[in-house]
């Protein structure tokens, strides 16, 4: 379902602070901890049958791509069947995984090329004590036309950090000079994540449509801080629009000086059919 942006320079805030952040009963399992271990590989060329593979974008994590252990059916319309039109599809199933490490390891040593696979774009997972069932996917017209050479952007951080370095008024409120933030890799991994879903599924907006929040995003990307707060912007053409949106913006502008961040993550991507044409997201983070 493709959900309406209301407009191509727009950018909404939503700051999250939190004294710690509990886990997700939905990953409490592990599945969140396998997700997030996969994209740490991912984010790392590898040898694989015996030649080098090239790194590949992170994957989103989505609900309804959690097929049951035992499933013997057809992939592709059992997916049609909650929503998600494949393109691509691959299931994959793990016995004896005590944890997450554990299924790493055996995805890693007996289904490297699929993981690394940079044609998809989705994972689902389910486990039911050691058994593991993992589904990539492609969604229909989703690798085709999307462009996110995005990749974790840190022009944005240069960016951020020379606004930091100086007084500013944001709105009504004065803050002063605030110390530069550090590139956090999870962070920069839960942004991509992000924009690729709001340009792949044309939607903006800090839920995601699995009711996954920011925090959920920072978890599954493995972020093990206490504070978050997210910025978003749509139809910036390059990251100094999408900077100076966000600086004459109050409420964004508030975000990206506060003192208590000391590391950020951020990303675009882009999807010509979409109507904003490109997502843009930044993640604030403290330990």
């Amino acid at each position: 379902m493709r959900h309406p942006v209301r407009s191509r320079r727009f950018a909404s805030l939503c700051l999250t602070i939190l004294s710690s952040l509990l886990a997700n009963p939905a990953h409490a399992r592990g599945e969140g901890q396998l997700v997030s271990a996969i994209n740490d590989y991912r984010s790392q060329s590898q040898r694989c049958d015996w030649q080098r593979l090239r790194a590949a974008p992170p994957l989103v994590l989505r609900s309804n791509l959690a097929l049951p252990i035992g499933f013997r059916g057809g992939l592709r319309d059992a997916l049609k069947d909650v929503g998600y039109q494949a393109r691509e599809v691959r299931s994959i199933r793990l016995t004896d995984a005590r944890d997450a490490d554990e299924a790493l390891e055996m995805l890693a040593d007996e289904h490297c090329a699929a993981l690394l696979d940079n044609r998809y774009a989705d994972i689902g997972v389910n486990r039911v004590g050691d058994e593991w069932r993992v589904v990539l996917a492609q969604p229909m017209g989703g690798s085709t036309r999307m462009s996110d050479a995005g990749a974790p952007d840190k022009t944005l951080l240069a960016q951020v950090n020379a606004a930091r370095a100086k007084p500013r008024m944001c709105g009504r409120q004065r803050f002063a000079a605030a110390r530069p933030l550090s590139w956090n890799a999870a962070l920069g991994t839960a942004a991509l994540g992000h924009s690729r879903a709001m340009a792949r599924g044309n939607y903006f907006a800090h839920r995601d449509p699995d009711g996954r929040s920011t925090s959920d995003r920072a978890k599954g990307a493995g972020f093990r801080g206490h504070k978050l707060g997210e910025n978003i912007a749509a139809g910036q053409r390059s990251p100094s629009q999408a900077m100076g949106d966000w600086l004459a913006s109050p409420g964004h502008c508030a975000n990206l000086m506060n003192p208590m961040f000391t590391q950020m993550g951020a990303a675009s991507a882009s999807d010509p059919s979409s109507d904003a044409g490109v997502y843009w997201t930044m993640v604030l983070g403290a330990p």
